[in-house]
């Protein structure tokens, strides 16, 4: 059987699948990934603007003439590196269950 196309899916055909189990599976899965990782990136990525307009903390020297300021703005190439990363690695496993919820919908 042919999967139908996105725009072919009525109204009630939507409301089914946002109810079934596995969809709601892929959004919370999707939550408890997403929402905790975002937090993350906007306190980290942010720390560095506050922390240097508001205090001298990262002007203390790190090694020679480096201060921990451009430590810690090389770290948010590194962090955002990681983040995406680590995302790749968990979009399988998000794919595998949006792949399950359009199987639930073929066979009904």
């Amino acid at each position: 059987m042919e999967a139908k196309k996105i725009n072919d899916i009525s109204e009630s055909e939507y409301s089914s699948i946002v109810q079934s189990s596995s969809f709601q599976t892929l959004l919370s899965e999707k939550k408890k990934f997403i929402i905790p990782i975002t937090i993350f990136f906007f306190c980290f990525y942010f720390a560095l603007p506050i922390l240097t307009s508001y205090s001298t903390i990262l002007n203390h020297k790190f090694i020679g003439s480096i201060s921990w300021a451009w430590v810690f703005a090389f770290l948010q190439f590194v962090m955002t590196w990681g983040l995406c990363m680590l995302y790749s690695k968990k979009a399988a496993k998000f794919d595998e269950l949006a792949d399950k919820v359009v199987k639930e919908r073929g066979n009904s």
